[in-house]
């Protein structure tokens, strides 16, 4: 399958697991987007500090250019992206016109205590806030699949498969 799929949504809402289950059911590459982020990001959100729009560019550029770098050679790849303003979105659609976004969304108290449990990322709780005050949820123009995450990973990958591979869930 050569689709290209970016998994959004705000922190903790398990984007990356979510992708790397998703890539490997589709049989296709998987792209960490938070490794992608320059180091000063990195260090600005382990502070505690919000990205902005500026922060953001290079990074949503880079990944789309991954995105068409994917679709230049007819290979499909799922990639982890927050992608939480319709702007960042059509910074990745500008190297993937036919993007399908995947939305993950959840209950803020779920949201937060899944980020809090989590030992190994440089994301602190205390940006949840700023996350759900970005977020600008997917219009139904934007090709996109709107999952709640209160469903286990393998519920929602079933679903975006059989979405994916226009099978009946």
């Amino acid at each position: 399958m050569s689709c290209k799929v970016v998994v959004m949504g705000v922190s903790g809402c398990g984007k990356s697991s979510v992708g790397q289950q998703l890539a490997q059911r589709l049989g296709v590459d998987f792209l960490e987007g938070d490794d992608l982020h320059p180091a000063q990001n990195v260090a600005r959100m382990a502070a505690g500090v919000a990205l902005t729009d500026a922060d953001r560019q290079g990074w949503l550029e880079t990944l789309a250019g991954r995105l068409a770098a994917a679709g230049a050679q007819g290979h499909g790849i799922v990639v982890s992206c927050s992608a939480l303003k319709r702007s960042y979105r059509d910074i990745l659609r500008s190297g993937a016109p036919d993007l399908r976004l995947i939305h993950l969304h959840g209950d803020y108290d779920l949201l937060a205590t899944r980020m809090a449990a989590r030992a190994d990322h440089y994301m602190p709780t205390s940006l949840l806030d700023s996350q759900f005050a970005t977020l600008e949820p997917p219009g139904p123009e934007e090709n996109a699949l709107t999952l709640d995450v209160a469903q286990t990973p393998d519920s929602i990958v079933n679903t975006i498969v059989a979405r994916l591979t226009n099978r009946t869930s």
